[in-house]
């Protein structure tokens, strides 16, 4: 329903009560309507769900068309995200938001800051997915109500030119509400408890839900040590659990991104069941770290392998745990992905240890022998040293070329001196190009930094307290702050506005007429920025 037809037919439903809604606008309604296009998580889910879905058709045509997101921490740094994307780009095409268990747990459980292991509250989850939406809908609202304002001076200024103008832009607006990529850790206990959860994140409006291999109770951060995986039949129940919460809720085309963590997991808690030779259960267990045994020199609680005929001894830890041979990662990750990918997953995360696209694209081009569009999430990590990993590349890359590169020390390639250097520019140029490279060789759809606005919050803080706390006080924060908003046109520096105000007096003039007690009349100091 368009704007116009939206005010008819609400106009018909008002003339309906014969006269007791007369006090009610009926363009007013409409705009109400249009401000709060989404009722619920759920509508937004499908919404975002089908964006996904024919973004990664585009992909498969031309890896040009790969998608990006930022991690965001709170519903207000989601909403200046797309608000600023709308202002560079003019569109939020191909661009999501990340939401990172990593942040969830270091800055929204109310233990406080923990490290990324599952240990908090899993409906902190599900609370920040619908405060994201709370805030991309407000950045909706905010900004149409700019538009109406508009339309109502052009109207008001008989300007039918411009009215027609507005009225285009309005019933062609470009929602702020974008598909979240959420992540559900391992799970968060069996497979029961990952239905469950999986279900509160869709009802707030996650359209992708991303999971990984690891063991609930042992999970860690993909960048430490210490990881354990799972048998494929237990992560794969959880996959399915994922599967059904989308169909119970109807978010029929739903994204499930299974992430293998196995490139740096050396260890499992379980032995595979196996029933066949070959199977899934037999294949996880080949890459067990075994010893030969006899019944001779067989230990009590040794857990047994028939391995070629040869009675093999998995290596046990002291932890209970089992180890893996060592340079197995990238074929465990390979096989994972295979097995994701034949049990319903749609989207593939290999966690890596450095961003290295050669790397990448070799585990990639097995999985593609199976699965001819698989296609992967990958993390653009500031776990990753980015500078030192990629000048150490090129330097390698030098070298191997027959390149003198006696000036350079490999190991301390990170140091300011090597700035200004042709090998610093050359490594530079591969960061900047290191998505558009990685799409097109290596498979991946989407990019994503899982906590860039944790760092950047930090940065701007220090950077704020140097100068506020020292000797440029109040002009530490006008120079660096302020006036960079103004004049970056920075939404936010009319923070009234962002928070709402304006979006309160329309309301308060529907509800009330010319007695309405408004904020934004001359006395607001927020006229002091319209300039």
């Amino acid at each position: 329903m368009t704007y116009q037809q939206s005010i008819a037919s609400t106009g018909e439903l008002i003339a309906s009560h014969g006269g007791t809604w007369d006090g009610i606008s009926a363009e007013a309604v409409a705009r109400m309507r249009l401000q709060n296009r989404f009722q619920t998580g759920l509508d937004i889910a499908r919404y975002t769900a089908a964006i996904m879905r024919r973004d990664m058709a585009a992909y498969d045509a031309d890896p040009a068309n790969y998608t990006q997101s930022l991690g965001c921490w709170h519903g207000f740094i989601g909403q200046q995200k797309m608000i600023s994307i709308k202002k560079h780009f003019g569109s939020t095409e191909r661009r999501y938001l990340y939401l990172s268990g990593w942040m969830v747990a270091a800055l929204r459980s109310e233990f406080g800051p923990l490290p990324d292991q599952s240990m908090h509250e899993k409906t902190s989850v599900p609370s920040l997915i619908e405060e994201i939406y709370t805030f991309l809908r407000q950045a909706d609202a905010r900004e149409l109500g700019g538009m109406f304002r508009d339309l109502d001076a052009a109207r008001d200024a008989g300007d039918e030119l411009a009215e027609q103008r507005i009225l285009h832009a309005i019933e062609n607006h470009q929602t702020h509400v974008v598909p979240v990529i959420a992540d559900i850790d391992a799970g968060f206990g069996n497979a029961e408890a990952t239905y469950l959860l999986a279900k509160k994140m869709i009802e707030a409006g996650a359209c992708a839900l991303q999971i990984e291999n690891q063991v609930s109770d042992e999970k860690q951060c993909g960048h430490q040590d210490g990881k354990v995986t799972v048998p494929h039949e237990d992560f794969l129940a959880k996959v399915r659990a994922c599967r059904y919460a989308f169909l119970e809720l109807g978010v029929e085309d739903g994204i499930i991104v299974t992430r293998t963590d196995s490139l740096g997991a050396g260890l499992t808690k379980q032995i595979a069941v196996s029933k066949a030779p070959g199977d899934l259960g037999d294949q996880y267990n080949s890459f067990l770290d075994c010893e030969e045994i006899d019944p001779a020199t067989a230990q009590n609680g040794d857990v047994i392998l028939n391995r070629g005929g040869k009675m093999m001894r998995p290596k046990r830890l002291a932890s209970n745990l089992f180890q893996f041979r060592e340079g197995t990662g990238a074929d465990r990750c390979v096989m994972d992905c295979i097995a994701s990918l034949d049990n319903g997953a749609d989207l593939l995360w290999i966690e890596t240890e450095k961003p290295h696209i050669e790397q990448i694209a070799s585990m990639v081009d097995r999985i593609r022998a199976a699965h001819p569009t698989a296609k992967l999430v990958y993390n653009n990590s500031p776990s990753f040293n980015w500078t030192l990993n990629f000048r150490q590349q090129v330097f390698d890359a030098w070298a191997e070329a027959g390149r003198d590169v006696s000036a350079y020390d490999r190991a301390k390639l990170m140091s300011v001196d090597y700035d200004g250097t042709e090998l610093a520019a050359e490594a530079d140029e591969r960061i900047r190009t290191f998505q558009a490279d990685a799409s097109r060789r290596a498979g991946i759809f989407h990019h994503l930094i899982t906590l860039p606005t944790y760092h950047t919050a930090a940065l701007s803080t220090d950077n704020l307290a140097r100068e506020y706390f020292g000797e440029q006080g109040m002009l530490g924060y006008v120079k660096n702050v302020q006036r960079q908003e103004i004049r970056q046109g920075i939404a936010a520096v009319k923070h009234q506005n962002m928070s709402g105000s304006d979006i309160g007096d329309d309301h308060k003039e529907y509800f009330a007429g010319e007695a309405a007690l408004k904020a934004g009349g001359a006395q607001n100091t927020m006229n002091q920025f319209a300039a």
